[in-house]
């Protein structure tokens, strides 16, 4: 269990630092400054019940699907525990 926990804090270290990078790399980026769209989508768990948002069709059923996963998993492991 001690091992999950460490993965689990390590996993969200690895976000923040890839956000943060990214950030820093998209500022310092040098060229034409065109407009561009951002699409995105995700999904926020409240125990069983999903939030889902997204800015594109295509990208809020990406994070349908991945509510459906997420149901799924927890169901599995909360029986496991």
């Amino acid at each position: 269990m001690l091992g999950l926990v460490i993965l689990g804090t390590l996993v969200i270290i690895a976000g923040i630092l890839v956000i943060f990078l990214a950030t820093i790399f998209a500022s310092r980026s040098k060229g034409d400054e065109k407009e561009v769209e951002v699409k995105g989508g995700g999904v926020i768990m409240i125990g069983p019940i999903p939030i889902i948002f997204g800015t594109d069709p295509k990208w809020t059923a990406i994070a349908i699907v991945l509510a459906i996963v997420l149901i799924v998993l927890s169901l599995f492991l909360g029986r496991a525990l």
